[in-house]
């Protein structure tokens, strides 16, 4: 391939999601060192940190695409920063590596989606939750896209099983003052809580429920647990030690999981950042879209996005999750599901889980037997 192929490693590890964009990063690092210790000189990375800024995350692409020469990019947290590169990287014929769980309904020919959408996690989760704790739970959500579409996904589940939702409230990503929506939960008495909120606004939640459920039992975990669809190990020091201890969360991935895959990538992993590290879904799911970018760019001999596509489109691929595959229909991974328990030691006890789920972006196998086709997103 002649010099090193750059590829853009976009992450914000300052701002409201600081302690997600970290593991991000860091996890999308350690894949680069490892691929420069296996061949040295065939990749490099760049890396630009928009600090949560929404223009920076657009002015780090344009610089990566235009100044660098990068053809992809491994990055982006929220959907509202994924959905403001999107027609950059379209414009510049590059390809998007985006890791995060997020709210479906897209399809595009420039990323690849190694993240979860709803049918690997929402829709699996509600076929735990609902025989368990009921049918009357209370939404909250952060105030733009990701929480919009998951809780009118979930309204939709609990309509069709002829449950009732008895709140539902949005959040700023910032914002922290949950008491008037505590109140409202304490008045209606819901069987469990589904959390979308990010960052500061869903730390400031659950400390506020801990202390909830210190004075009415009734909203203990056991008994009115919070649910949150994208908390992982490396936000639970943020929250506070214990402080939401019994409380449950959907991942593909958890550091404590039981498996060969996991067991290798974690002694492996521990050598370099130490034994004490917990390693979250999202440094997971990092290190796996920027390991599967920079080996399959080797395997191809080309970075030309559309070689490197089809290269990891279609086949069995060997990761942190287990044997996946990614469809070419959609460029989204089959991903497993699990459900943990956040514990003591703030980490997660598997309490539920399912082997690798096909992406379903659209919920067509759902709704209707339509073929799939992507579509462009601006």
């Amino acid at each position: 391939m002649g010099d090193a192929v750059k590829i853009g490693i976009l992450y914000s590890t300052t701002g409201p999601y600081a302690a997600i964009g970290r593991d991000s990063r860091d996890g999308a690092e350690f894949a680069m060192e490892e691929i420069e210790a296996a061949h040295p000189g065939t990749v490099e990375a760049v890396y630009i940190d928009p600090q949560g800024h929404i223009p920076d995350y657009l002015e780090g692409a344009r610089s990566m695409l235009r100044e660098s020469g990068c053809r992809h990019i491994v990055g982006t947290i929220t959907s509202i920063a994924r959905k403001e590169v999107i027609p950059l990287v379209e414009k510049h014929d590059g390809l998007l590596w985006y890791m995060c769980p997020y709210e479906g309904f897209e399809a595009n020919e420039n990323v690849i989606y190694t993240g979860a959408c709803p049918n690997q996690h929402l829709l699996p989760l509600f076929d735990y939750l609902l025989p368990r704790y009921g049918r009357r739970p209370y939404l909250v959500g952060a105030n733009y896209v990701w929480g919009w579409e998951m809780n009118r996904l979930a309204r939709e589940l609990i309509n069709n099983a002829g449950g009732e939702v008895l709140g539902e409230r949005y959040l700023p990503l910032e914002e922290t003052a949950v008491e008037r929506i505590i109140l409202d939960i304490e008045q209606r008495q819901p069987s469990f809580v589904l959390n979308n909120l990010i960052g500061p606004a869903s730390y400031a939640f659950l400390r506020a429920f801990r202390e909830l459920g210190e004075r009415d039992p009734a909203f203990l975990p056991e008994n009115c647990p919070v649910v949150s669809c994208d908390l992982s190990e490396c936000e639970l020091d943020e929250i506070g030690a214990g402080v939401a201890t019994g409380h449950l969360s959907v991942a593909a991935y958890f550091d404590s999981l039981v498996s060969p895959e996991n067991l290798a990538f974690k002694l492996h992993a521990s050598e370099h950042f130490g034994p004490d590290r917990h390693f979250s879904n999202i440094f997971a799911s990092a290190y796996t879209a920027a390991k599967l970018c920079a080996e399959t760019i080797i395997s191809a001999g080309t970075d030309d996005p559309q070689t490197v596509r089809r290269l990891v489109s279609g086949t069995l691929l060997s990761t942190v999750y287990g044997p996946v595959k990614i469809d070419p229909d959609t460029n989204h991974m089959a991903l497993p599901f699990h459900l943990g328990r956040i514990n003591d030691d703030n980490g997660f006890d598997i309490v539920n889980s399912q082997a690798a789920i096909a992406a379903d972006p659209y919920l067509t196998r759902r709704r209707t037997k339509m073929p799939v086709r992507l579509r462009i997103v601006s």
